[in-house]
């Protein structure tokens, strides 16, 4: 069939593409008192009345955060964000998956990872990963989107599975990392509780750290809605023969339809990345000289697109700083392949 017309309204599409999204994606959502607890912020973290929602605010004096009420043993890890506005540099808004409280120096990490950014520019999103404390060779991806976060909520997901790690925004899945037998114990294995937290990242979110938080636009606030939190749970102080036990549930997560791409999926998430990621510890030699790494799909395309810094030397336009796209317009419109 024939690529969908670029006169066709943007917000049509949007709006088509996320209907055939959530009919695929059939993940309940939960309230906050049914998944999750207070992790720190006192007042700083607000529940909406029905429980559907929470508030992450970030003032002065403290941020704010929440976490599962459970680990889980793999699982798929969803909420709807909207980012906090105007100036925001400093602001690290995290939505992750980790065990680093109960093992410190081998920790596994899964990371959604929003930095904040003077007015007119975008926020930065980032994905990382450790696994069994490998923090010293971190996992970075950096992207721009081809929306403002700040002005309505997108979804944000992270599949994990015993083979198989997926980012998705709005249902598009942006990376993949595939466990090898190479990678060893870097690959996250261990029972992991789920974050949420908003806090001073000035020391390195924006710039390298060479900008800072500026409290005078206090308080930061970020909205969060639909979390869902699908998985086998495992209790925290009762972690014994987790695999055995949840070993039909992860079955169950790795025949989903999030957990396979498909050939569309695929060309969607080669377009996303193509166009929107910004950075790779993939081809950062100054950090990584010329190691190479497992799970790295090294691409003939992005290594020249790609300078030894890591850094895309050509980045896409930012959204909040021009005119060239309506605030409906979604990741999910400007990556779909054509039909």
């Amino acid at each position: 069939m024939a690529a969908t017309p670029r006169s066709m309204p943007t917000a049509f599409i949007f709006l088509l593409c996320i209907t055939t999204a959530a009919v695929g994606f059939d993940v309940p959502s939960l309230t906050f008192s049914e998944g999750f607890s207070h992790l720190f912020g006192n007042d700083n973290l607000i529940r909406s009345a029905d429980g559907r929602s929470a508030r992450l605010s970030l003032n002065r004096y403290s941020g704010s955060g929440f976490i599962s009420s459970d680990l889980y043993d793999h699982g798929f890890f969803s909420a709807s964000i909207k980012l906090p506005s105007d100036y925001t540099a400093g602001v690290v808004v995290a939505f992750y998956t980790s065990n680093g409280d109960i093992h410190p120096w081998t920790h596994d990490e899964l990371d959604f990872e929003f930095l904040g950014n003077v007015r007119e520019k975008d926020w930065r999103i980032q994905t990382n990963v450790f696994g069994n404390g490998s923090n010293t060779r971190g996992r970075e991806e950096r992207y721009l989107v081809p929306f403002d976060p700040t002005q309505e909520a997108h979804r944000y997901s992270i599949l994990w599975t015993p083979d198989t790690i997926i980012f998705y925004i709005d249902d598009i899945p942006i990376r993949e990392v595939v466990r090898t037998d190479d990678m060893g114990g870097e690959f996250p294995a261990k029972p992991m509780s789920v974050y949420a937290t908003i806090w001073d990242g000035s020391a390195w979110a924006t710039s390298y750290g060479r900008i800072k938080i500026d409290y005078k636009y206090e308080p930061y606030v970020a909205h969060f809605s639909d979390l869902a939190l699908v998985g086998c749970r495992v209790d925290p102080i009762q972690q014994v023969d987790s695999a055995d036990r949840c070993a039909e549930a992860v079955e169950e997560l790795m025949s989903a339809d999030y957990a396979i791409l498909t050939p569309m999926k695929r060309a969607a998430m080669r377009r996303f990345r193509e166009r929107y990621m910004i950075y790779s510890f993939c081809y950062d030699q100054h950090r990584y000289g010329n190691v190479t790494f497992p799970d790295c799909d090294y691409v003939s395309s992005e290594r020249t697109r790609f300078g030894e810094w890591g850094d895309n030397k050509i980045p896409p336009k930012e959204v909040r700083g021009s005119k060239r796209r309506s605030l409906k317009t979604s990741a999910v419109e400007d990556v779909r392949p054509p039909e």
